[in-house]
């Protein structure tokens, strides 16, 4: 439960998020005028009929032989500075576009008190995902329940008193854009218009119920309940956006919002109950028990003011919310049936966001599915998946006209209009490695649940494409004669090199993660044999430099006094799984890692949460958490860049389960990096690779019981000191649940 004893006067920093995927709102709880600000995902500016042209981001005009002049001057001068790299393959945007705001809701109440009353509470129940206000004036009792219906997709609201006839309110309906028409009339408020920019349709509708009093409609387009026990509405929104390339565009909104506006009836238990049903299946799989302890009258922002990374219970308290938090923030913003969760999710109050509220696919798109599959959501990827599938039509062009190659490509940043080409921001421009990160999730996918029918239709299509560009544009360096990445540039800092570690670390994961794919699936002969020959040539980004560091780039050009917030050139560690824990890498990287330091901004922050769980220093994963919540988090609990961004909230919550369980290796290890400051404690519901289900117990430090449910029947390799040998191998049959305990202080 998150709470707070007065309304929210900041959007970012305060108010509350709800969602159903599609649809995002944010609750401010105030008074004289509750205020509901509300997005849906896919209204974007720019893209095909935008007004400044649209491109993709391929280049206007063919350069010939441009990335081949890059590549040769790099062969002899061994680093380029951005700028002139930019200035030869980059070329300024043209219709990006932007992630709009749908506009507000506003609730003007004319007998609302004109200060907080001394029981007033706003709060944010994450396991039924509720947020309410509540409050007693003048002897009546007021209470505000606002939520976001997968199921029926729709945003509903309900005012209520324990006084008959004492709700009263004007629903009203502003933006900051002009683009649009509000009318009134039987009960509904209908906002309809198209963006200035590219024509694109939008339309929403407020529905307003009433049980006792009166419902009228005001000619300015306003709906004004007067009178009622109590009221509730719910809101439905859309637009005639599609993933269809090239045209991006598909039927009028109308009919889809008014039929959703019509199925959700006149029953507000049945939504809420359905609400409740679809909501409690993901986020109710989880539970987190660190010792925490909560003072019943301390509100969550005073719970952060006040937070120290110690030891306290209501210290651990605040990380086992943050935990769930992330959980709940993956559910309400990303949902099969719509776009995927951008830098701030599904929610944006903004015409211009901070980076479009973009698809940034150096990292941030990636970090926000880190913790679907290990923490039990793995039915929010499906918008990832399509996304990623959807990009590969314009991700061919790129690759045709750009590289001349087979395969699909994307660079740094990407938007629902399949911009697959490149910008001319020199430090962030150029990163064609993006393709293959991405088709990580994809396996990883297949890694925790093992469909081979997922792995067949939606994966390995995917990764093979991926594969095949990079078969066809690695290039032998003259210096070794392996296969590299050229241009090749370490996000956001540096030179352009050859062969960056990071370049490198990525193809080496895809080509290994698309073998193991194309020999489970008995893909050609001939191309499993092109893959295994580019990966034994390939260079693979692993080089421990002159201080004992893991090398950024493929010369030793590492400065241990630079702290700068990537620390890309481990991501063999994480999300990749090419170090293992204990070997001459692992220390590398962590000499790497500390170098750095534990500054950052909020998502590098989260990053570190998972380098040094992955290098079972959970005392120093643990640091780093307290770091994200001291200096990197706001008192509605988001992650903030600055600004608001929401990739931190979900890598941290993707470390704290990296600390207590880890699979990557094909290991079951049981807390890998258990931090001392939570001693006793267990979890339930954490999944492993390999089709694990786990629970946990441990007291001192210790596991003291285990609980594994296995959906497939395979071999298993448990790690833990609760057995005798520090591990444990067995043949799991899947439907079959396996416990062992320790006893009197023995293992099991």
């Amino acid at each position: 439960m998150l709470w707070y004893a007065a309304p929210a006067a900041d959007w970012e920093r305060e108010a509350l998020p709800i969602g159903n995927g599609a649809l995002g709102a944010m609750v401010f709880g105030t008074l004289a005028s509750e205020h509901l600000q509300f997005n849906e995902k896919t209204l974007w500016t720019g893209g095909p009929g935008s007004a400044q042209g649209y491109d993709h981001g391929n280049w206007r005009t063919p350069r010939p032989g441009a990335i081949t002049a890059v590549q040769d001057d790099l062969d002899t001068r061994t680093t380029l500075d951005p700028e002139s790299v930019a200035d030869r393959l980059g070329q300024p945007r043209s219709g990006y576009g932007a992630h709009q705001t749908f506009g507000d809701l506003h609730l003007d109440l004319p007998d609302a008190p004109a200060t907080p009353p001394p029981d007033y509470r706003r709060e944010l129940d994450l396991d039924n995902a509720v947020a309410s206000v509540a409050y007693t004036h003048q002897g009546v009792r007021h209470q505000r329940d606002f939520f976001a219906s997968h199921p029926d997709g729709v945003i509903v609201g309900r005012l209520s008193a324990d006084r008959p006839g004492s709700v009263t309110f004007t629903l009203r309906h502003t933006s900051p854009r002009a683009d649009f028409t509000a009318t009134a009339a039987d009960r509904t408020l209908t906002v309809r218009g198209a963006l200035a920019d590219n024509g694109l349709r939008f339309e929403a509708q407020v529905r307003v119920h009433a049980e006792g009093g009166t419902v009228t409609s005001g000619t300015e387009g306003t709906l004004t309940v007067t009178g009622a026990d109590s009221a509730w509405f719910v809101l439905a929104a859309g637009t005639d956006y599609a993933d269809t390339y090239p045209d991006y565009r598909g039927p009028d909104p109308h009919a889809a919002v008014s039929s959703a506006v019509r199925r959700a009836g006149r029953d507000h238990a049945r939504l809420l109950d359905r609400h409740l049903r679809d909501h409690r299946s993901l986020f109710g799989r989880v539970g987190l028990d660190i010792g925490q302890s909560l003072p019943a009258d301390l509100p969550t922002d005073r719970l952060l003011s006040s937070y120290t990374g110690g030891t306290s219970a209501a210290d651990r308290a605040l990380e086992a919310l943050y935990f769930q938090y992330g959980r709940y923030l993956l559910i309400a913003s990303s949902r099969p049936g719509s776009l995927p969760a951008n830098l701030q999710g599904v929610w944006n109050n903004s015409t211009t966001p901070p980076w479009s509220a973009d698809y940034h696919v150096n990292i941030n798109l990636q970090m926000n599915y880190w913790p679907a599959e290990a923490a039990n959501l793995a039915e929010t990827t499906a918008p990832y998946d399509r996304f990623v599938e959807a990009l590969r039509a314009p991700g061919r062009r790129t690759a045709h006209e750009m590289f001349g190659s087979r395969g699909w490509v994307v660079h740094n940043e990407t938007n629902p209009y399949g911009f697959t080409g490149v910008h001319d921001w020199a430090t962030s421009f150029w990163f064609p490695e993006a393709a293959a990160w991405l088709t990580q999730q994809l396996y990883e996918h297949y890694r925790f649940g093992g469909s081979t029918g997922y792995l067949r239709t939606t994966a390995y299509p995917v990764m093979k494409e991926a594969t095949e560009f990079w078969l066809d544009n690695l290039r032998t360096d003259p210096r070794d004669g392996t296969l590299v990445v050229t241009p090749s540039y370490s996000p956001e800092h540096g030179d352009f090199t050859t062969g960056a570690a990071m370049s490198q670390q990525i193809v080496h994961d895809l080509f290994t993660s698309t073998l193991e794919a194309a020999r489970t699936l008995g893909d050609t002969p001939d191309f499993r044999r092109r893959v295994e020959d580019a990966l034994t040539r390939l260079d693979p980004g692993l080089r421990i430099g002159s201080w004992g560091q893991l090398q950024e780039w493929k010369e030793d050009l590492d400065d241990p006094a630079d702290t700068h917030r990537h620390v890309s050139h481990l991501f063999a560690l994480h999300p990749g799984r090419q170090i293992e824990p204990g070997s001459a890498w692992a220390r590398a990287a962590e000499v790497s890692l500390t170098a750095r330091g534990d500054g950052g901004t909020g998502w590098s922050k989260a990053w570190k949460i998972n380098f040094w769980a992955r290098l079972h220093d959970g005392d120093h994963a643990h640091t780093m958490l307290a770091e994200q919540l001291k200096s990197s988090t706001l008192p509605n609990l988001w992650d903030t860049h600055p600004p608001f961004q929401i990739d931190g909230n979900f890598g941290a919550t993707a470390g704290v389960v990296e600390m207590l369980l880890q699979s990557q290796h094909d290991i079951i290890e049981v807390l890998p990096a258990l931090p001392a400051a939570w001693p006793a404690g267990s979890v339930h519901g954490l999944r492993a690779r390999g089709g694990a289900t786990l629970a946990i117990e441990w007291r001192d430090g210790r596991a003291t019981h285990l609980a594994l449910a296995a959906s497939r029947t395979r071999e298993l390799t448990v790690r833990s000191d609760l057995f005798e040998s520090g591990q444990h191998s067995f043949k799991a049959v899947a439907g079959r649940r396996y416990t062992w305990e320790r006893k009197d202080g023995r293992p099991a």
